[in-house]
């Protein structure tokens, strides 16, 4: 592994996420529309309160993860990432090169719809900012490393849209947002155990229901950290070998 290699393949993206100015406003714009529209559909305070916090995470992640899984399966299908593993490249170089560089663009992101909501559509939260901002750039994070793994089994564009769903959708029904997890049947609370979405959801809850840290909060933050971590590599050892 190479730091150097791998600011380097950061810059490349980053230099092409500037020069397409759709993407970027994907990326930026469509949370912080998502939380405007969440707070007037809701139109109580209190509900806002209640659920805002979760879904300024679960929007990034979802967003991030579409976007990360086209621009990567691009890069695979025009041969770009052939070329690259022809180089003194490794496939963590790679991989972290796009990490950094959507993280970079993820924490733009979340500071964007989090100043916002926090704001002007006047979210309470009990817990601090500061935790709110890192929870909710790990969702961003876990949807980046999520969507470089799911770019492995797309030939499309357009099945890699399909995974989207195939991803996320189950982890939304089953991550507490509707039903809490304790009332759930044994099989699905078993299933959603195994999602780190349902994580995430559990730890917006303590962030808004506690001021200081608690155990389960940061047990929840550990568990999204090392199911990224996981993603990540699962995403390394799908890319092609070096050739020689």
């Amino acid at each position: 592994m190479s730091p150097a290699i791998t600011l380097a393949t950061a810059r490349r993206i980053l230099t092409q996420l500037r020069h397409d100015h759709r993407t970027l406003g994907l990326i930026v714009g469509l949370p912080t529309l998502l939380m405007i529209l969440l707070r007037y559909v809701l139109d109580r305070p209190e509900a806002f309160d209640r659920y805002g916090p979760m879904l300024l995470a679960v929007f990034p992640f979802t967003v991030m993860f579409i976007v990360t899984s086209i621009a990567t399966l691009r890069e695979r299908t025009g041969g770009t990432l052939e070329r690259l593993m022809t180089m003194p490249l490794g496939r963590l170089d790679l991989l972290l090169g796009y990490a950094l560089a959507f993280g970079l663009t993820a924490l733009v992101q979340v500071g964007v719809a989090a100043t916002v909501a926090l704001t002007w559509l006047g979210l309470d939260l009990r817990g601090s900012v500061w935790t709110l901002l890192a929870l909710t750039l790990l969702a961003a994070l876990l949807g980046v490393a999520l969507g470089l793994f799911a770019s492995a089994f797309a030939r499309t564009e357009f099945q890699a849209v399909q995974f989207m769903p195939a991803f996320v959708l189950p982890q939304l029904l089953l991550a507490g947002l509707f039903v809490p997890r304790d009332e759930m049947a044994t099989a699905l609370r078993w299933a959603a155990d195994a999602m780190p979405l349902a994580y995430l959801v559990e730890a917006m809850r303590e962030l808004t229901g506690h001021t200081a840290l608690t155990g389960t909060l940061v047990r929840d933050m550990t568990v999204i950290a090392g199911c990224t971590a996981l993603a990540l590599l699962l995403g390394a050892a799908t890319l092609p070998r070096r050739t020689p």
